[in-house]
């Protein structure tokens, strides 16, 4: 099975990366430079998730699936079946570029994706319940439950908090830090504040896989990219001044809470 790499997709068929840079939202803005891994495990921990979720055989729901660089995975693994959900018709139309006919694509919100109920095996969602409040992260984990069938699996890939009793004072600080730094009003959450989020909608969390938070890391630039990818960015970077200078921003925001942040995935069951 073929599928086109997120490489190769031009800039100006990607959603939200049509503001200027200052204003653009962070992930766009390093889409716009050239990352296509966007995860903040990076590659190494989404296929851990796949691994550790069971995607052969089974039939497969991901929502939010940005440039479709998981959904390839996916479709690699062999699932019964594919389907994606995206609110944005830029984004549904990206991710088509790369999973061509294999895969069926909705436009539809993650927290009303229109999906039958009890119609999937395994529903995958990463980088997507970081950027939402309380009431959202809520109703997007409620509807992965209407969604999959008894004993089906979520699998979620998110930027966590450490240590668990981390004070109250010292997370709003770091999602303000955030906030500032990739114009997303973005929550992360502890392992156990993740946790309880899921029990409160009707799951039971299996397995758990962690790793650090190295997003804008030269090493983990290369690992993700690979060496073309990494040049490819350092090139944009250094050729865009006004790009350069929120990219640092970033980085600098990452480092002053590296010791507060990190990356999670989990896999739990619909009880």
């Amino acid at each position: 099975m073929a599928f086109i790499v997120a490489e190769d997709i031009m800039t100006e068929q990607l959603p939200g990366t049509s503001r200027a840079d200052e204003d653009m939202q962070g992930h766009w803005l390093l889409v716009k430079l050239g990352k296509r891994v966007l995860r903040p495990g990076g590659r190494e921990l989404t296929e851990r998730l796949l691994c550790l979720a069971g995607v052969p055989n089974v039939d497969v729901v991901e929502l939010a699936p940005g440039l479709g660089r998981t959904a390839a995975s996916i479709l690699e693994l062999g699932p019964a079946s594919y389907t994606g959900v995206d609110s944005d018709p830029d984004a549904v139309a990206a991710v088509r570029r790369v999973v061509g006919s294999a895969a069926q694509l909705v436009e539809a919100d993650a927290a009303e994706t229109g999906l039958g109920g009890e119609s999937a095996d395994l529903v995958i969602g990463e980088a997507l319940l970081t950027m939402q409040g309380e009431k959202t992260k809520n109703a997007i984990v409620a509807e992965a439950a209407r969604i999959l069938r008894p004993g089906g699996r979520y699998a979620i890939h998110e930027l966590g908090l450490v240590p668990e009793d981390l004070s109250k004072d010292i997370k709003t600080e770091i999602r303000k830090g955030l906030a500032r730094a990739i114009k997303v009003n973005a929550r992360p959450l502890t392992l156990t504040e993740w946790t309880e989020v899921l029990e409160a909608n009707g799951f039971q969390v299996i397995k758990v896989s962690t790793a650090p938070m190295a997003l804008l890391q030269p090493r983990r630039i290369i690992a993700d990219e690979g060496l073309v990818g990494a040049l490819r960015f350092v090139k944009n970077l250094l050729l865009n001044p006004d790009a350069r200078k929120r990219v640092v921003q970033m980085r600098r925001t990452f480092n002053t809470y590296r010791d507060h942040l990190n990356a999670v995935a989990i896999v739990a069951t619909r009880k």
